[in-house]
């Protein structure tokens, strides 16, 4: 029964990939007054899921980038095209602000799965 546990791994790489796309957001607030930066985004986490939206990365030798299989996946940041300020800026605060908001709850939700994923399992196990 518990031999496959794909519920704690799914869970594992949404709060790494909101942590990720948070990370993207903070440089494009830190770069809204800078002529000519282009706002960025990740991929969605559906898209990474299904196997889109990834830039795979070779691994040169065994357990490189800590890749059992010598490949590592990791999502690829995008531009974002939205119209630019006069001084060729993409970015918009307010837009940024509410993508913040988005991963914050994205990762909330990764951690709630996590959380009743070892619930489940402690009370299987007997001990919940």
């Amino acid at each position: 029964m518990f031999q496959d546990l794909d519920m704690f791994r799914l869970s594992s790489a949404m709060a790494a990939h909101a942590g990720q796309r948070q990370g993207v957001i903070a440089q494009n607030i830190a770069n809204a007054d800078t002529p000519g930066y282009k706002a960025r985004d990740i991929s969605p986490f559906a898209d990474i899921v299904r196997g889109e939206g990834l830039s795979v990365l070779r691994a040169t030798r065994p357990r490189h980038l800590d890749a059992p299989d010598g490949r590592i996946s990791t999502a690829r940041v995008r531009e974002e095209h939205v119209a630019n300020s006069p001084n060729g800026n993409s970015v918009g605060l307010e837009e940024e602000m509410l993508r913040a908001v988005e991963v914050r709850r994205q990762h909330d939700r990764a951690l709630a799965i996590y959380r009743n994923g070892l619930s489940i399992l402690r009370t299987s196990l007997g001990r919940g």
